[in-house]
This record gives C-alpha cells, sequence and structure tokens, in this order.
C-alpha cells in the first residue's frame, strides 16, 4: 500500500460506518464512502463541529448539508502545487489526494531526463496529474470529455503559476481522441489514464472498464514513442482486481517494449495510523538508463 504523510492541507481523520471525515484546508466535511466497512467505536468530539455532510438520496445522487458557512471554492495546497476544492454533486470535491503519491512520482521520473518529455492525460479530470507534469516541465495533452471540468483544470494550472507551459486542454471521447492520434502519427513518451468505472464521452459514447480498458491500453501502446519513460493505469473499482489491470497491461506492451510492470494499492493515512485504501495503480517502467 503506497501513501503520503507531507499533505498538510489535506486529513483524514477517520472513517467508519459508510462514512470519511476529513479536513480540506480548515474545513472539517463527512462523505460517504462503501469501503468503511467496519463500525467502531468513535471520538465524539472528533466528529463535532462538522463544517458540511453529504447525503445519499435513495433515488440517486445526494446533496451537501452545509452546516457553517463555506466558500463555493477555496484552495489548498501540496508542496508548490496548488488545487481549487468545491463541494460537487456526487460527494466530489474536485480532488484525489490520494493521488500525491503518483504525483510525487511523475515529477520525480520525468525530472531524470534532459531531454523534453510529452505526456498524455487521459480521463485527466480537474488535471492533478496534468498539474504535477507540467510543474516536472513536460509537454502535457489533457483530455477529458467535459469542458466543466477542463476549465477546473485550467484554473489549477493557473493556481499554481504554470499557465505559460505547454498544455493543452482537449475536450473529447477518450478512445476517439487516441484513434485520431495513432493517425496523425503524434506520439508520447508517457500516458497516463484513470478510467471511471463507467462513463459517457463528449456525445454519450459509453465507456465500460471491464469491456473497454484493453482496447484502450492496446490503442495507448501505438501512441508511445521509441523512448517512452511510463505508462500509468489508476483505477477505483473493486470488481477490477489491479492484477487483472496488470496481466492486460503486460499483454498489450511486452511485445513491444522492455521494462518493469508493477501494481500497488494506494491509499490516506488516517489519524489512528491505519491507510485507508483508495483503489490502486498498475504501471509499466521503461528500464533506467
Amino acid at each position: 500500500m503506497k501513501f503520503v504523510t507531507d499533505f498538510k492541507d489535506y486529513k483524514l481523520l477517520d472513517t467508519n460506518n459508510g462514512e470519511k471525515l476529513e479536513i480540506w484546508g480548515k474545513y472539517k466535511l463527512l462523505r460517504p464512502d462503501p469501503l468503511a466497512i467496519w463500525n467502531k467505536e468513535i471520538d465524539y468530539n472528533l466528529w463535532d463541529n462538522i463544517d458540511a455532510i453529504y447525503h445519499r438520496s435513495n433515488s440517486g445522487g445526494g446533496y451537501w448539508q452545509i452546516n457553517n458557512k463555506i466558500p463555493d471554492s477555496f484552495v489548498i495546497n501540496y508542496h508548490d502545487l496548488k488545487f481549487k476544492i468545491g463541494l460537487m454533486g456526487f460527494k466530489h470535491t474536485g480532488l484525489f489526494p490520494e493521488q500525491a503519491y503518483n504525483w510525487n512520482y511523475y515529477i520525480e521520473k520525468i525530472k531524470k531526463y534532459d531531454r523534453k518529455i510529452k505526456v498524455l492525460n487521459l480521463f485527466a479530470y480537474t488535471g492533478g496529474a496534468s498539474v504535477a507534469c507540467s510543474y516536472a516541465k513536460a509537454d502535457v495533452v489533457h483530455v477529458d470529455s467535459s469542458k466543466k471540468i477542463n476549465d477546473w483544470a485550467k484554473e489549477n494550472i493557473k493556481l499554481s503559476g504554470l499557465e505559460n507551459n505547454n498544455i493543452r486542454f482537449i475536450c473529447d471521447d477518450v478512445v476517439k481522441f487516441v484513434k485520431r492520434e495513432i493517425r496523425r502519427g503524434n506520439k508520447y513518451d508517457a500516458i497516463i489514464m484513470d478510467p471511471p468505472s463507467y462513463g459517457r464521452g463528449a456525445n454519450s459514447e459509453v465507456w465500460d472498464i471491464e469491456k473497454n480498458l484493453y482496447y484502450l491500453i492496446e490503442l495507448c501502446v501505438q501512441l508511445l514513442s521509441d523512448n517512452p519513460i511510463f505508462i500509468q493505469i489508476n483505477t477505483y473499482t473493486t470488481s477490477l482486481p489491479m492484477t487483472a489491470v496488470k496481466n492486460a497491461l503486460e499483454y498489450a506492451i511486452s511485445d513491444n517494449y522492455k521494462g518493469n510492470i508493477y501494481s500497488d494499492e494506494i491509499g490516506i493515512l488516517q489519524n489512528d495510523g491505519k491507510v485507508f485504501p483508495c483503489g490502486a495503480f498498475t504501471r509499466w517502467e521503461c528500464l533506467d538508463d
């Protein structure tokens, strides 16, 4: 299990009975999380004075119960990186803080190279990985099917002072975009993807991770440059074990590129010292020069 211990503006205070209690900046939020399957004794002082609580609706979706005044958006930092946070629908805040472990990897890996590294970030959401790669001086192509989410990612780039770097924001269905890039002959040194379990593209294209992931991996291998440095797949669905994703990546890439493939869980350290699981990553990495 991989996690960071230096995210000063985010803390996971506790988890219990399908909920997680967090601090985002100076605001205490309570959100549902199905992986908190335990029902243990809690510290009621810790669970007191919560600024906002997300309630699921029996008909789908849900709503935020605002107990104390919270701005529509605010900014948190992770070292030199800055991100806008807001209370979104379906319990989201615009950031997955456990991904800080991967941001550190992207920055460290990219900075090892004297040459310009070109990164493709698919299902890029609000751009945590895009911000990290741009901070490391990579050229970045950021692809997400939502214009609203892409606009949020642009704000994160500006907040981190990276607006003059070479980054393109593409609002498109991921599979269609990758196919066009193959036809154009474009190549990338690193590819990151955060595929949802299920979703719809810009023109109602259906995405099902179990049916479509391997095909997308095969397409992405065709986009890799002659000297790629990594390809990473982040997954959050419990129905798709990380070993299955690892096998898929190995089948797709091993005949074309030599390197190492490995998977691990990723999580967040709680106040009580336990690590709360938040998904997994699978990574192919080139052999060190």
